[in-house]
C-alpha cells in the first residue's frame, strides 16, 4: 500500500464514526488523493475535515505510534538467561609422588568449617559457587563496612568550596614528603604561606599536639619562628610600623596573622585573637602545657579551628574572602578521634582551608611503633625506655599479612611505609595540603641500628626513596569507596581477608638436635618437636586457601601497590607453609628409623636447606613461593615489599638431616677452682654512688 493509500485509509476510518460497528471498509471505499488525477489539495481543504474529526485522528495516530515504537524497542534489549551456567575448568591432574609418611602430628585444636558463602558481606553470594567452587574452606568473613568512622560525606567532601583557593580546585595535596627534621617541613610550609599571602592576607593556624613526646619538636619549631616570619616579611612590617608610630600587632593591617591551638584530651585556643606579634607567638608556644592523658583529639581540633575561623573565608566583596586560612598540625600520632575524619575533610574543603601536617612515618602494615623515651628532666634517670605509640597503619584497612621470620611478628624490626598514617595523610591529600613524614634518623642507603635512634623518635630500621614510593601511594578514598573498590577485585578481597588473620607466628626456636640414647627416647623427642608445627599448619593452610582466591584475577590488577602486596603475601605464606609442613613430615620420616652412616655417631641434626626431600607436592609449592617472591624483588625494587621478599628468600624452605657425635659421659665438675677463679674485690665506693630516680614512662 502506498503512503497516499495509507493516509486515505486513516481518513476514511476516522470519518466513518457514524457507521454501525458491523460496517466493513473495503478496498473500494478507500479514497486515494493522488489517483484519477486528484490533487493533494483535497487534504488541505478545510471543508474536508471538521474540528472533531481532526482531534480524533491526531489522538488515534499518537496512540498507534506509541504502540508501534514500543514493539520495536522490545527487540533492542539483550535477553538475560537466568539459567546460564558458568563453566570452570578443573585443575590439571598430575601424578602425586609424595612419599608415604606415617605419624605426622596433627593439631588437636578444633577447626572452624567455613563454607563457600563466607564472603556474603561482599555481596558475592550469587557468584560464590562459581568463583570459589575449587576451594572448600576459606577465611571467615571480613567486616569491611565502615562502622566507626562516622557519617560518610561523599557529596559534601567533593563539593565546591564556598571560598575556593586554586590549590583545592585544581589538584590534590601531596603525600610521602620525607624529611629528616621538622625544620625542613617548616621551611616548605613557609613557602606555601608566602604564596598564599601574595594572593591575599593570610591566617596561619598552628595546632600543636600537647603530648610529652612532642616537647622537643615544639621547641625546635618555636626557635625557628624568627626565620619563618622574617621570610614572611612580618619582622619588616613590625619595624615599619614602629617607625611610623603604629601598633605593630594591629591585626587589621598585618599581611600574615597567626593563631595557636593545642590539643590532647581537650582542645585549647591559646590566642584569643589572631596576632602578628612575634614575641607573643613565641611565648605562647613555649608555654603550651604538657598533656599526659595519652589522648590526641587532632580531628576535633581541626573541626574547632574550622568553625572558629570560617568567617574569614566568607566572601566580602568582588575581591573574594577577607583572608586565606591555612592549618599546620604538629603531631607524632595518628589521632584518637578518627570518626571525625570525614567531617573534618568536608569542613576544610567547604571553606577552602588546606591542611599541612608535620607528622611521623606510619610503620609498614602496622598500627603501633616503639618510641625511644628519655625523661626530659635531667634530675631523673636518663636511661632510654621504649613506649608503644599509635602511628599507623598507612591504609584504611591492613593490607599486610602478619608473618614473621623470627617466630613472633611483634618482635620483628619495624620499617617505614613511605607514607603517614591514613587519616591525617588523607586529610592533607583531600584539602590540597602536604603531609610531611619527619624522622631524624632517615637513611635510605642502609638499615638504621637501634642505637642510632634519637630520643622521642620511633624505632624504624629502614626507609625508602620517596621517588620510588610515589607509584605505591595508598588509596586515599572515603571508607565507602575503599570498600567498593575491594569488593570489585577478588585479588584485593583475598589480601584484605588474609590480613585480618592475626597472630600468625612461625615455629619459635624449632628443635633441630636429637640425641639417640635409645629408639623409644628418640621417637618421643621427635613427636614432641612435631607438636609446634602441627599447631601452626591449619592457620597457614587457611591463609594459602584465602589468597588463592585472588590468583585468577591477578592479571587484571593494575595497581602496583596491590600487586606487590598480594605477591609478597602469597609467596611468604607458601614458603612458611612448606617450611612448617616439611619440618613435621621429615620428623615423622625419622621416626621410622634412620641408620647412621658412621657407627660412632649418635645425634641427628636438622639443618635448613633449599632441598625438599619428603614429597613433590611441597617441591611444587616451594617453586611457586620462590617465583612470587623473586617477582616482587624484580618488579618492585626499592620498596618495603621487595625488602621483605629478599629476606624471605634468604631463609631456606626445606630441611636436611646431618649426623654428629655427642659425648654422653662428659667429665664431672668437682667444684674445685685450683685458685684460678678468685673474684676481684668489689668496689664499695662505686656501689654506694646514688643513682638518679627513675620515673615510669607517661602515656604518649
Amino acid at each position: 500500500m502506498s503512503d497516499s493509500s495509507f493516509l486515505s485509509s486513516i481518513k476514511k476510518a476516522l470519518t466513518s464514526g457514524s457507521r454501525s460497528e458491523d460496517s466493513v471498509m473495503s478496498e473500494d471505499d478507500v479514497v486515494h488523493p493522488y489517483e484519477n488525477g486528484e490533487s493533494s489539495e483535497l487534504w488541505e481543504d478545510e471543508s474536508f475535515w471538521d474540528a472533531d474529526e481532526t482531534v480524533a485522528m491526531v489522538g488515534s495516530m499518537l496512540v498507534h505510534l506509541v504502540v508501534i515504537l514500543s514493539l520495536a524497542l522490545v527487540q533492542l534489549q539483550n535477553p538475560i538467561d537466568d539459567e546460564a551456567v558458568v563453566m570452570i575448568a578443573p585443575p590439571p591432574e598430575y601424578e602425586e609422588t609424595v612419599d608415604l609418611i606415617e605419624e605426622i602430628v596433627v593439631s588437636d585444636q578444633p577447626q572452624v568449617e567455613i563454607g563457600s558463602d563466607a564472603l556474603a558481606e561482599f555481596d558475592m553470594a550469587e557468584a560464590s559457587a562459581a568463583t570459589f567452587a575449587e576451594i572448600a574452606n576459606m577465611v571467615s568473613p571480613v567486616d569491611l563496612e565502615p562502622t566507626d568512622l562516622g557519617d560518610i560525606m561523599v557529596n559534601k567532601m567533593f563539593s565546591q568550596p564556598v571560598a575556593p583557593q586554586d590549590r583545592l580546585t585544581d589538584q590534590k595535596g601531596r603525600v610521602g614528603q620525607g624529611t629528616a627534621g621538622a625544620s625542613g617541613a617548616v621551611d616548605q610550609i613557609t613557602f606555601e604561606v608566602m604564596q598564599a599571602a601574595e594572593e591575599r592576607p593570610t591566617l596561619i593556624v598552628w595546632l600543636f599536639d600537647q603530648s610529652g613526646s612532642l616537647t622537643r619538636q615544639r621547641q625546635d619549631i618555636r626557635d625557628r619562628f624568627d626565620r619563618i616570619y622574617e621570610e614572611l616579611g612580618m619582622l619588616r612590617e613590625q619595624l615599619d610600623a614602629k617607625t611610623a608610630g603604629e601598633d605593630p600587632s594591629d591585626p587589621s593591617e598585618a599581611r600574615v596573622l597567626t593563631s595557636i591551638i593545642g590539643f590532647g584530651e581537650k582542645v585549647q585556643l591559646f590566642t584569643e585573637e589572631p596576632t602578628a606579634d612575634l614575641d607573643l607567638i613565641k611565648q605562647t608556644v613555649a608555654d603550651i602545657p604538657v598533656d599526659n592523658s595519652g589522648t590526641e583529639r587532632v580531628f576535633t581540633a581541626i573541626e574547632s579551628a574550622a568553625k572558629q575561623y570560617n568567617s574569614l573565608r566568607r566572601s566580602n566583596g568582588p575581591r573574594g574572602p577577607k583572608r586565606n586560612v591555612m592549618f599546620v598540625v604538629v603531631t607524632d600520632e595518628r589521632g584518637d578521634d578518627a570518626h571525625l575524619l570525614e567531617s573534618s575533610i568536608g569542613s576544610c574543603r567547604k571553606w577552602g582551608i588546606p591542611v599541612y601536617v608535620v607528622g611521623v612515618p606510619a610503620p609498614f602494615g602496622r598500627e603501633h611503633t616503639l618510641v625511644k623515651y628519655v625523661d626530659p628532666d635531667p634530675e631523673y634517670d636518663q636511661t632510654p625506655q621504649w613506649a608503644q605509640v599509635d602511628q599507623g597503619p598507612e591504609t584504611f584497612l591492613p593490607e599486610r599479612v602478619q608473618l614473621s621470620f623470627t617466630g613472633n611478628f611483634e618482635e620483628e624490626p619495624v620499617i617505614d611505609s613511605g607514607f603517614g598514617p591514613y587519616g591525617l595523610t588523607r586529610l592533607c591529600y583531600e584539602t590540597g595540603g602536604i603531609y610531611f613524614t619527619v624522622h631524624p634518623n632517615r637513611n635510605v642507603s642502609r638499615e638504621v641500628r637501634r642505637g642510632e635512634i634519637d630520643a622521642f623518635t620511633a624505632d624504624l630500621r629502614a626507609f625508602f626513596d620517596p621517588t620510588a614510593m610515589a607509584r605505591y601511594r595508598p588509596d586515599y578514598l572515603s571508607p565507602q569507596d575503599y570498600v567498593k573498590a575491594v569488593k570489585r577485585s577478588p585479588l584485593r578481597q583475598a589480601l584484605i581477608a588474609a590480613a585480618q588473620i592475626k597472630n600468625v607466628n612461625g615455629i619459635q626456636r624449632p628443635q633441630t638436635r636429637f640425641v639417640k640414647r635409645n629408639e623409644a627416647g628418640l621417637a618421643q623427642a621427635l613427636t614432641t618437636a612435631q607438636q609446634d608445627a602441627a599447631k601452626l599448619e591449619p592457620v597457614l593452610i587457611q591463609l594459602a586457601a584465602t589468597l588463592e582466591q585472588g590468583l585468577k584475577d591477578r592479571d587484571k590488577e593494575e595497581s602496583l601497590r596491590w600487586l606487590a602486596g598480594f605477591d609478597l603475601a602469597y609467596g611468604r605464606v607458601l614458603a612458611q607453609k612448606v617450611r612448617t609442613e616439611t619440618y613435621n613430615a621429615i620428623l615423622a620420616k625419622a621416626k621410622r628409623g634412620m641408620p647412621f652412616e658412621e657407627e660412632k655417631n649418635n645425634t641427628w641434626v636438622l639443618k635448613p636447606a633449599d632441598e625438599i626431600t619428603v614429597g613433590s607436592k611441597w617441591q611444587r609449592e616451594a617453586d611457586t613461593a620462590r617465583e612470587f617472591l623473586q617477582r616482587v624483588v624484580a618488579e618492585h625494587e626499592g620498596t618495603p615489599w621487595a625488602m621483605l621478599a629478599e629476606k624471605e628468600l634468604e631463609v631456606p624452605i626445606g630441611w636436611v638431616w646431618t649426623e654428629t657425635f655427642t659425648d654422653l659421659t662428659p667429665p664431672r665438675n668437682n667444684g674445685g677452682n685450683n685458685g684460678n677463679n678468685n673474684r676481684p674485690p668489689r668496689d664499695d665506693q662505686k656501689r654506694m654512688i646514688k643513682r638518679a630516680p627513675k620515673r615510669p614512662v607517661p602515656k604518649l
